[in-house]
């Protein structure tokens, strides 16, 4: 506590003088262009959500997909709230300049996320309603956990690939020209947010004991039993929409192994070694709760025990590719599909 500029103050006077690797200091920098890329791909929420409703003459399902539509995208309005909150405390807890920078940019992209969704679901005829049980305990878990690493990979490797994973799914099933539009802009500035976890990440794992690391992959395990209730919650909305819940589950899977992968390696640990409980864990209960096809329970049980001790896949370095969409920034630049993330 500080008292007439006595006593410890909240200002890091230290941010400049921490000791950095070389490794370190090129991951830092690309934090750093995580920020200015933020500022130059920005985009004007009301402008382009107006433009679209003209274009397609407002919204248009028929009263299931509706009612699919919106309790799905409940889901993720408050999801963004979460995110921008989550972001903002990570801008305030993060030392390093280019760290704090990426998420501070975070932020305010999560702000326009929020209010940009909220008038698409006005416009579908929605009224904000309280979330389930399952969503609200996986964003209550990244938002209430004072463990910075813990924060850092729910929002960023594990929470954006999720969001991610539906988009792209909901955005493929082109179940609302509107939406399926709005999704790019969506995607393009999560992608690019995976990305300070992908880079800051490590910084924070090489310092964990042993301990910390178990304690890490726990919170990790606690937040996949969550995601996957959610989706079991909404699957027979997927259904309705003309998406498969497994398609979502497996295209998040890939993302999460390539951002964990990269930030496991950056910081020296082999994303395998001595297997990952978190990945063997979500590889059998995908195939208890969501099988490619209907199965008894026996069999259901089988393959998930074959699923735990099968070795996953690394992530390809390439999955977030998909969401390199052109858009339009508030500058008025077309930025293309060629851009960095």
């Amino acid at each position: 506590m500080a008292i007439a500029g006595f006593g410890t103050s909240q200002l890091r006077y230290d941010m400049f003088d921490l000791a950095r690797s070389a490794d370190e200091a090129r991951r830092l920098a690309k934090c750093e262009n995580i920020y200015h890329r933020g500022q130059e791909l920005a985009w004007d929420g009301k402008d382009v959500l107006g433009e679209l409703l003209a274009k397609h003459g407002g919204v248009h399902v028929d009263e299931r997909q509706r009612k699919a539509l919106e309790r799905v995208f409940t889901i993720i309005l408050w999801g963004e709230l979460a995110a921008w909150k989550i972001s903002a405390q990570l801008a305030d807890r993060l030392v390093p300049l280019e760290a704090k920078m990426a998420a501070t940019s975070q932020a305010m992209d999560e702000a326009r996320h929020f209010y940009v969704m909220h008038d698409y679901l006005v416009a579908l005829g929605f009224k904000p309603g309280r979330l389930d049980r399952a969503p609200q305990a996986l964003l209550d878990l990244v938002l209430d956990t004072d463990d910075l690493a813990a924060k850092l990979m729910g929002m960023q490797l594990m929470i954006e690939t999720i969001a991610l994973g539906l988009f792209q799914a909901v955005r493929e099933a082109k179940v609302e020209p509107v939406l399926t539009e709005l999704l790019r802009y969506y995607e393009r500035d999560e992608a690019r947010h995976v990305g300070l976890g992908m880079q800051f990440l490590p910084t924070l794992l090489a310092a964990m004991s042993r301990r910390e690391g178990v304690r890490l992959v726990t919170f990790q395990i606690r937040l996949m039993y969550w995601a996957l209730t959610e989706l079991q919650l909404v699957r027979d909305d997927f259904v309705t929409l003309g998406v498969d819940p497994r398609q979502i589950i497996d295209s998040v899977r890939k993302k999460q192994l390539a951002g964990l992968g990269v930030a496991y390696a950056a910081a020296g640990i082999p994303f395998d070694r001595e297997r990952n409980v978190a990945a063997m864990s979500l590889n059998a209960v995908v195939e208890l709760m969501f099988p490619p096809a209907p199965a008894p329970l026996a069999h259901r049980a089988r393959a998930a025990w074959d699923a735990f001790w099968r070795r996953s896949e690394p992530g390809a370095a390439d999955a977030f590719d998909v969401h390199r969409h052109t858009i339009r920034t508030a500058r008025g630049v077309v930025a293309t599909a060629a851009d960095d993330l």
